[in-house]
């Protein structure tokens, strides 16, 4: 079992919705479903044994006997949160389930939107009432923006989700946010069947399933979420569709990698908000230290964005550049989080095969430094280079194997 995650037990006498709620949160990988139950005389012995974090009770099958229910579990295990769901939305239910101890009333059937937002609201007071030192995992969203273009961006985002990919208790998606241009799914040789404008469009009945069957799996373990195919759908997708989009992705992967335009436009700034990183990408020529320098006084303004800014230099050693590290650091007035070496004719190679570097060229430096990257964003050490290629070689192999 996967650490950190929210452990839950259910009851339903009803085998067919307990079934429909059962799917519903197997594919939700921050929830682990510690038992079930359909009895619910049996049920405090379950909770009881089982000692899940949260307790989720179905109301319709017996109402009255549901409320006994949630007053039992509340007084004999109250660390255990309570979830009620119930197709009746009559207040004299709703006050008296919580009377008795439940934390959430949410509609059945149950909404995956309207399940994620309870289950944050519960983390968020479990989180505090424990001094902040929780035990749930918090996902992690990194945003990659670009003080110009063709910095490198895109090709950071691919390789640094790939990297992240790679570890077993990872579930990483990558988010092409380039509405208009964007080509990851260019690096990813992958020809997508749904888009990002397919997910907002069906944000109000989104489902865990129809959500994972709209990204596209990657070899290397990363889902892709792609731009508009039409260009005149660009303009459609507004900043709250996006928000919401994010808060699914985000509950439903470890990891969420934003690849922004470089329009610095609404949608990228709310991709900026709810990232915990973003990463400010640049090189050392005069145009993007100039930006460099813009941005970071425009994010400095901001509280929200200024203390999560990391700057990576990409392509150090690129024989164009004028400009050395120490004249940049006085330039920018702050530290530089990452340097990523400069292999162009790696990279080249990478797109144009549709590889990310670590199934390409697994021992080059650019691919080690990625790799630390990931590392120093999720802290975690780096893995040493002999266990990266002998993951990939595995990899490799299973897909033979499958073919």
């Amino acid at each position: 079992m996967k650490k950190n995650v929210v452990r839950l037990a259910i009851v339903d006498p009803n085998d067919t919705s307990r079934s429909k709620l059962k799917n519903l949160l197997l594919g939700i990988d921050m929830v682990w479903l510690e038992a079930e139950c359909s009895r619910y005389e049996f049920f405090t012995d379950v909770v009881l044994q089982a000692s899940p974090d949260i307790a989720l009770i179905s109301l319709d099958a017996n109402p009255e006997a549901g409320l006994a229910l949630i007053s039992q579990i509340s007084s004999e295990l109250p660390n255990c949160h309570i979830l009620v769901i119930s197709s009746s939305q009559e207040g004299s239910l709703i006050l008296q389930a919580m009377r008795n101890g439940a934390r959430e009333f949410l509609s059945c059937p149950l909404n995956l939107e309207d399940f994620l937002a309870a289950l944050d609201r519960i983390q968020h007071t479990s989180s505090t009432a424990r001094g902040g030192d929780g035990q749930v995992r918090s996902n992690q969203v990194i945003t990659i923006c670009g003080v110009g273009g063709g910095v490198g961006c895109t090709s950071l985002a691919i390789n640094l989700a790939c990297s992240l990919a790679q570890h077993e208790h990872n579930s990483v998606a990558i988010m092409d946010l380039d509405l208009a241009l964007g080509d990851a799914d260019v690096w990813l040789d992958i020809i997508p069947d749904y888009t990002i404008r397919d997910v907002a469009e069906n944000i109000s009945r989104l489902d865990y399933s129809l959500l994972k069957r709209s990204l596209t799996r990657h070899e290397c373990g990363a889902f892709l979420l792609p731009r508009p195919v039409q260009l005149d759908d660009a303009h459609l997708i507004t900043a709250e569709e996006l928000r919401r989009v994010i808060a699914l992705l985000k509950a439903t992967f470890t990891h969420l990698v934003i690849d922004t335009s470089k329009a610095y436009g609404p949608l990228d700034y709310t991709a900026m908000e709810a990232a915990d990183d973003i990463l400010l990408v640049t090189q050392l020529d005069l145009p993007c230290l100039r930006n460099v320098v813009r941005l970071i006084q425009h994010f400095d303004m901001q509280e929200s964005l200024a203390e999560k800014v990391k700057i990576i230099v990409n392509r150090i050693g690129l024989e164009d550049a004028q400009i050395s590290m120490t004249k940049a650091l006085e330039t920018i007035g702050r530290e530089v989080f990452a340097k990523l070496p400069n292999d162009y004719a790696t990279m080249v190679q990478s797109r144009n095969n549709g590889e990310p570097l670590l199934m390409q060229s697994a021992k080059a430096k650019i691919t080690k430094a990625v790799d630390q990257l990931a590392a120093a964003l999720t802290h975690r050490p780096a893995e040493p280079e002999e266990a990266v290629a002998k993951k990939t070689r595995k990899s490799f192999l299973s897909m033979l194997r499958g073919s």
